[in-house]
């Protein structure tokens, strides 16, 4: 099996962790993690291709946001909290909640334009 990289902690850069948190899908994926807990990658519901979900989980992986452990062939993710709380204090909880107090994954459903 294929080893997954995840950056040391020391090794995390705030650039990455910006970067990977500035997708809506990304966000979105972290804001449930941090909700609900450790989830498989094909629990959350985004309107997207598995592969594209594959490609979200390998960004917040490799910017060191979450980890990543196989569990048969599912892949489960959890939030890298105490390593992100180490690097940059407070940094994640003040992403999520700007996320969750605009609405949080309301923004993933497209909606209808406003005709005038």
């Amino acid at each position: 099996m294929k080893l997954l990289h995840h950056p040391d902690r020391k090794d995390i850069q705030l650039s990455s962790v910006l970067y990977a948190l500035s997708d809506p899908i990304r966000l979105y994926v972290v804001s449930e993690i941090r909700k609900h807990g450790e989830q498989a990658c094909n629990s959350f519901n985004v309107p997207i291709a598995k592969s594209t979900m594959s490609h979200h989980a390998r960004t917040l992986r490799e910017a060191g946001v979450v980890y990543t452990r196989a569990q048969g062939t599912q892949r489960i993710l959890s939030l890298r909290t105490d390593d992100l709380n180490e690097r940059f204090p407070g940094v994640l909880d003040s992403i999520l909640e700007a996320y969750e107090s605009a609405g949080g994954a309301d923004a993933l459903v497209e909606k209808p334009e406003e005709q005038a």
